[in-house]
């Protein structure tokens, strides 16, 4: 640019707060940060070292496009989209020029990661902005700015934007041989399981049917990785092909998808190859670069722009017509911005069928299939968005016919729920419940492997064909077996420890998918709009409804054991098996929906003095107590949801959602024992019939 634009001088005038990107060029093999100087003509800090490129965000453009265009304009580098990580944000206040320039600037920060520096010869230089450029290395770069050096645009390195230097240091701090013990010890939280159910009630149809089957779930999978994270199967594919190279890049392999803590970084991403990202260099092949590894879990996922926030897509959809913001809000559909190419997944679909895979696919065999778009988890900006998964198992027909009960009392159990009756559904249909062991499943099954599911979630699909609930026996039985049993000997009383028992942790999973389908879900607000609690809690709903299903699940427990139709030995059993079941839970992070809910729970009844600490560091659960506790929580629960009231549903999260005291005397004796986090299931049977059908 030949001149400053009369905006950009008036913001700087005036004072006023605006935003900018600041873009980082590093060189992974000579440690240095690309520094470019600013031109003489600058009216901030002319001649001074800075930033490799950097510039305001223009009203329209959103933060990455930004950073793509100040790149290319300042340096002459076009790089994609993939290539850059943002780090933080940093608010930049200061006056200068003796008072006449004011920046009050917060700044995304970028980082851009090359394998080698690019040579000085492949940049054109914005005369306008920029008079050099040079390589420094991050360690005399930091020391010059702690300095306070005249040569460079200050930067407090002590504080916010120190975390420049901090976490560029951390990623390549460590040895191999002390990132492999890292990796190898996440991967033995899992505790590898085999999982081969009989196919003997199959018929030859059956059989001949279930290939094709594995085959469709195999391709879940992938569309799964893709709505996840832009760059996720180029990663997978990536780090698979590098498995064999060294066993530090196969610990890499097996651990890159794992839950949603990031165990990698930018360092170990994918590397690509761009030939004309700048002007030819003569014997240069070109930029090498890592694609970007998000720091943490993306907020929206792949189902939003990486740059979007709550604020701006709000404000896109209330331009929109009623119809395009059912749309923009509903399970199946992916936000993009105009100047960005849809996924090549999705690109290479007509759409045409988009719809329709929001129904679950019925075989009337004994075998049990759900495939589609249905968890809304991974979307954490407003749990709108929808990922895929599918589920292939053979149907127990005992163990059905034995959980028909639940189903059969869901319009009494909403009759008598602990909620205002004004808020009371008098027409609740009872999902058909399903027993099956599993055989295989992909897509949307990372982290906490699932022991049930009750589905569609899409408020429209359940008002027309209803749900359906499939128990996930064996999946139950192996994680009471290698999970729950070793964390009740390690967290529970010696004289409750018994009540810990296979029959009433499963009858809890049943009626806790029962719950699901009661309580409030369309929900009339104040206004009069009519709405649902999905809607209006948002990024909370997951968590809550959890919580919801867990702890009316409880209390319904209590409800069928005072009609006679339980036994009354799970009265005591179900509670201490609870108890030890809200460990189990919690150990899968607190940012995820299960784990916050079950960390909700606990809180609450640990405060209403229900579930007691002793000093041995073990736990009971005062049974005089601990009935009065599940119904306050549920009653809590269940008018925040049927009011919409998301001010509510995040101040009771932000209050209870929390890793206590006691959670974490828990937690660290589970740790100290080496407890699995949970099961990695090894589909055998399910090998070998793709294995004999290729």
């Amino acid at each position: 640019m030949a001149a400053e634009p009369e905006e950009r001088l008036d913001v700087h005038r005036d004072g006023d707060y605006h935003r900018a990107v600041h873009v980082w060029i590093y060189s992974e093999s000579t440690g240095e940060l690309l520094l470019q100087r600013r031109a003489d003509c600058k009216d901030s800090w002319p001649g001074q070292w800075d930033i490799s490129s950097a510039g305001h965000i223009s009203a329209g453009d959103s933060s990455l496009s930004s950073a793509q265009r100040e790149l290319d304009e300042e340096l002459g580098i076009k790089l994609p989209s993939d290539a850059f990580e943002l780090l933080f944000v940093f608010l930049q206040e200061c006056v200068i020029n003796n008072g006449t320039y004011t920046n009050n600037e917060y700044n995304d920060v970028y980082l851009v990661t090359t394998l080698t520096p690019i040579p000085l010869e492949a940049f054109t230089l914005q005369e306008s902005e920029v008079s050099a450029v040079r390589y420094m290395h991050l360690d005399e770069y930091k020391s010059c700015l702690a300095k306070e050096s005249g040569e460079y645009v200050p930067y407090d390195v002590n504080g916010t934007y120190g975390q420049l230097f901090s976490i560029i240091e951390e990623r390549y701090k460590d040895n191999i041989e002390s990132r492999s013990l890292t990796l190898q010890k996440q991967i033995n939280r899992y505790a590898p399981i085999h999982l081969e159910p009989e196919l003997t009630s199959l018929s030859e149809g059956d059989r001949e049917a279930l290939g094709y089957i594995l085959k469709a779930s195999i391709v879940i999978d992938d569309i799964f990785y893709e709505q996840v994270w832009n760059s996720n199967c180029t990663l997978r594919d990536w780090l698979k092909a590098r498995a064999n190279y060294s066993s530090f890049d196969k610990l890499k392999w097996l651990s890159c998808l794992d839950e949603n803590k990031a165990f990698l970084s930018t360092a170990d991403s994918a590397v690509k190859l761009l030939t004309d990202a700048t002007k030819s260099v003569s014997g240069w092949k070109g930029i090498e670069y890592r694609a970007a590894f998000p720091r943490d879990n993306p907020p929206g996922a792949n189902f939003y722009p990486p740059d979007m926030d709550k604020m701006e897509f709000e404000l896109w959809k209330n331009g929109l017509p009623e119809k395009e913001q059912k749309y923009a809000t509903g399970f199946f559909t992916v936000i993009k911005r105009h100047d960005a190419l849809l996924p090549s997944i999705l690109a290479q679909s007509d759409g045409s069928n988009q719809t329709k895979t929001s129904d679950d696919l019925f075989v009337d065999s004994n075998l049990d299939v759900t495939i589609g778009p249905y968890e809304t988890y991974e979307d954490g900006l407003f749990s709108y968005k929808a990922t895929f998964e599918a589920f292939v198992g053979v149907r127990d027909d005992i163990a059905t016919s034995q959980v028909k009960l639940f189903g059969d009392q869901l319009q009494d159990l909403e009759k008598h729920l602990p909620l205002d009756n004004i808020y009371k559904s008098d027409n609740v249909s009872a999902a058909p419940i399903r027993v099956i062991n599993l055989l295989y499943n992909s897509g949307d099954v990372k982290g906490p492997q699932t022991i049930a599911f009750n589905l569609p979630n899409d408020e429209r699909i359940v008002n027309e064909r209803g749900t359906s609930m499939v128990m996930l026996k064996n999946i139950s039985e192996a994680k009471f077996k290698h999970i729950l049993k070793p964390i009740a000997n390690a967290c529970i009383r010696e004289e409750q420890e018994d009540y810990v028992d296979f029959e009433p942790y499963y009858t809890h999973i049943v009626c806790h998918e029962c719950c699901h389908g009661i309580g409030p879900h369309s929900i009339t607000l104040p206004t009069g709009k009519r709405s649902t609690v999905r809607m209006e809690l948002q990024e909370f709903h997951s968590a809550l409804e959890e919580a919801k299903a867990d702890i009316v699940g409880l209390w319904a427990l209590n409800f069928l054991i005072k009609k006679g139709l339980l036994p009354k030995s799970l009265s005591e059993s179900m509670y201490v098996s609870f108890l030890a079941g809200c460990f189990r839970s919690i150990r899968f992070g607190l940012e995820e929906a299960h784990g916050k809910g079950q960390a909700l729970q606990f809180n609450w009844l640990y405060e209403k003095g229900a579930f007691v600490l002793h000093s041995d560091g073990k736990f009971s659960v005062d049974f005089t107590k601990v009935e009065d506790a599940v119904e306050s929580l549920s009653r809590e629960i269940l008018t925040i949801q049927a009011k919409g009231d998301k001010p509510a549903a995040q101040s009771l999260l932000q209050s209870h959602a929390s890793l206590k005291q006691p959670l974490r005397v828990a937690l660290d004796k589970i740790e100290h024992m080496q407890v699995p986090v949970d099961i990695t299931p090894i589909f055998g049977t399910a090998n070998k019939l793709l294995a004999n059908d290729q």
